[in-house]
């Protein structure tokens, strides 16, 4: 039996460039005290990024509900510049820890940053036909694995999309996935740098 999203997809996509970094001012990851379910976000107070591309730059705190557990980080500093985070793989890219999306799906991990980052593969995944409107360098879609754009997988990965929206709305460490766990499999850093000069 195939498998039916719950939220009727359109047809058609258009891929307008949307690159990865835009889904990482919410991210849900594994909780480094309890194991359950905690948030990365921007610090508090921090002025909204001019660009997207400043959130790989951006101070963030993680907090846990659960357990009440609070972390910071901030950008490496190199000289006069800032040495940015490199979104991509099962960890966050900031505190590396796992991230709380994922899911074994047609032998691999099918992994998200948070539920918006799921609506939009699955938009893309659902879609019978795909246009693309931007130059594919950096652009998330045209960069997702085959197996994951493929027509053959799709029932498969829309199941597996399924799956992380309801563990989006789970939290305790017995909620957490089989696969959610560390990998090292983090993208190699290519050399994002901001120079001072902004609000970091």
């Amino acid at each position: 039996m195939s498998y039916e999203p719950a939220i009727p997809h359109p047809v058609r996509h258009h891929d307008h460039g949307t690159w990865l970094v835009q889904f990482t001012s919410r991210v849900l990851v594994v909780c480094p005290r309890c194991g359950g379910r905690a948030l990365v976000v921007p610090r508090p107070g921090l002025p909204a990024p001019k660009y997207f591309s400043a959130l790989l730059f951006q101070p963030r705190r993680l907090t846990c509900a659960g357990c009440g557990a609070v972390a910071d980080w901030t950008a490496e500093e190199r000289g006069a510049g800032l040495v940015g985070a490199v979104p991509g793989g099962t960890e966050d890219p900031f505190f590396r820890r796992p991230l709380w999306l994922q899911t074994r799906c047609a032998g691999r991990i099918l992994w998200a940053y948070d539920e918006e980052h799921v609506d939009a593969l699955a938009a893309y995944v659902g879609a019978r036909l795909r246009e693309r409107h931007a130059s594919p360098t950096m652009a998330m879609f045209a960069r997702l694995p085959a197996w994951m754009k493929s027509a053959e997988r799709r029932d498969e990965v829309m199941a597996g999309l399924e799956t992380l929206r309801t563990l989006a709305r789970l939290s305790t460490p017995a909620d957490r996935s089989d696969a959610a766990h560390e990998r090292g499999d983090r993208p190699r850093h290519h050399g994002t740098r901001l120079f001072r000069g902004g609000p970091y």
